[in-house]
């Protein structure tokens, strides 16, 4: 369950890298969200090495 919470908040993150990105925004901003989307992905991947 938590996992799959954590890979969709994974993708909007994503997302919204990409969205700063197009704007040409700071370059911290995505960078910042696409760290955070990757820590999300491994903290659901380590959920599912629970079981």
């Amino acid at each position: 369950m938590w996992s799959l919470l954590l890979m969709g908040l994974a993708g909007l993150l994503i997302g919204g890298a990409y969205t700063f990105f197009q704007q040409k925004s700071a370059r911290w901003i995505p960078i910042s969200f696409a760290l955070l989307a990757v820590m999300s992905l491994v903290a659901a991947y380590m959920f599912t090495l629970q079981n």
